[in-house]
């Protein structure tokens, strides 16, 4: 218990860590004001119009779906100036993700059901970036300046005092990140009670909220460890960063070109980044135009899905592998 008190102690002073908060409160702060100076109220003639324009659309897609069937049934004649789809059920009002409401139609009124979710991704992004760098910052510094030695001389148990460090680290930043994205989430909702649009928040609607902030979580926990590991291989802060950069720009830039042009079959999910999207998503889908070369003549979008299933697990393998490995190196190297 007093290594982990002392554990805090040095994370809360160490003045990158102090800086990285300013930055997080900073941004939050910049947001929520532009936010704010950006929308208004609806007046009633506002909501009128945006409804009706709503109505008006919902009805433009039923006679859409209504003629396309029509036109497979050979009810009506076929206008050659107008698209119809080989499928459509792809333009069913009843099987789209979502229908046009009121809110489509508002200019310069903030809807919090409907920009609560990216707002939600962005916070994540910040989150993952200030957990990696303060990981790989919090074990650098102390590898590279000596105070890990220091830390020894007092309690001469490697694993303990690296698990204690990365217990500390992931144990502070799960809890900033709690209460970051509560406030956050809880000063958007106040702008939409009282300058802008509340929106349709049913049960669903909280539901997929809680679900993107817990698998949000998740992923900054994952990524501070990451940082952390990196570091603790590299005896660098900059180890940590320079990896990420030569990921970046080998391998989810350089790499995805390479494959772009000798026709490689999914090169999407050989990408980190596109783990990550599914993850936070639930799934994603990713074109592979190879999937159409042997169709005759049924339908096919050449689109695959990413679920968050084997996505997690990738993200998992990769962390947990580098966390081990960080360890079984930190208990045998010369930390001198």
């Amino acid at each position: 218990m007093n290594l982990v008190r002392a554990e805090l102690e040095r994370l809360a002073a160490r003045r990158f860590v102090q800086l990285m908060v300013v930055l997080l409160a900073l941004a939050f702060a910049v947001t929520a004001a532009t936010t704010l100076a950006g929308s208004h109220k609806p007046s009633a003639e506002e909501m009128v119009s945006a409804r009706t324009q709503a109505i008006d659309a919902r009805q433009g897609m039923e006679a859409a779906f209504q003629e396309c069937l029509a036109w497979k049934d050979r009810t009506v004649p076929r206008d050659t100036g107008d698209y119809q789809p080989a499928d459509c059920s792809e333009i069913d009002p009843a099987r789209q993700d979502r229908l046009p409401i009121a809110s489509d139609y508002l200019r310069g009124v903030f809807s919090f059901a409907q920009q609560a979710r990216p707002l939600l991704y962005f916070l994540i992004a910040f989150l993952a970036m200030f957990g990696f760098l303060v990981g790989a910052s919090y074990i650098g510094a102390d590898l590279n300046s000596g105070g890990v030695v220091n830390l020894l001389l007092w309690r001469p148990r490697r694993l303990t005092v690296l698990a204690a460090k990365l217990g500390t680290l992931l144990g502070v930043v799960l809890a900033l990140s709690v209460v970051a994205s509560l406030v956050y989430l809880a000063t958007f909702w106040v702008i939409g009670q009282t300058a802008g649009l509340a929106g349709q928040l049913d049960g669903e609607f909280w539901r997929s909220l809680g679900a993107v902030h817990g698998r949000g979580l998740v992923l900054v926990l994952l990524t501070t460890a990451l940082g952390f590991a990196i570091a603790t291989l590299g005896r660098h802060t900059s180890a940590a960063l320079g990896a990420v950069a030569a990921y970046a720009v080998v391998w989810e830039l350089g790499a995805r070109v390479v494959m772009e042009i000798v026709d490689a079959r999914r090169p999407d999910q050989l990408m980190l980044s596109s783990h990550i999207g599914a993850w936070l998503t639930g799934e994603a889908r990713f074109w592979d135009p190879q999937l159409c070369y042997n169709s005759t003549g049924a339908l096919c979008d050449g689109l695959y899905t990413l679920t968050w299933r084997p996505a997690l697990a990738v993200l998992l393998l990769l962390t947990g592998g580098l966390t081990a490995a960080a360890f079984a190196v930190f208990r045998r190297r010369d930390l001198v």
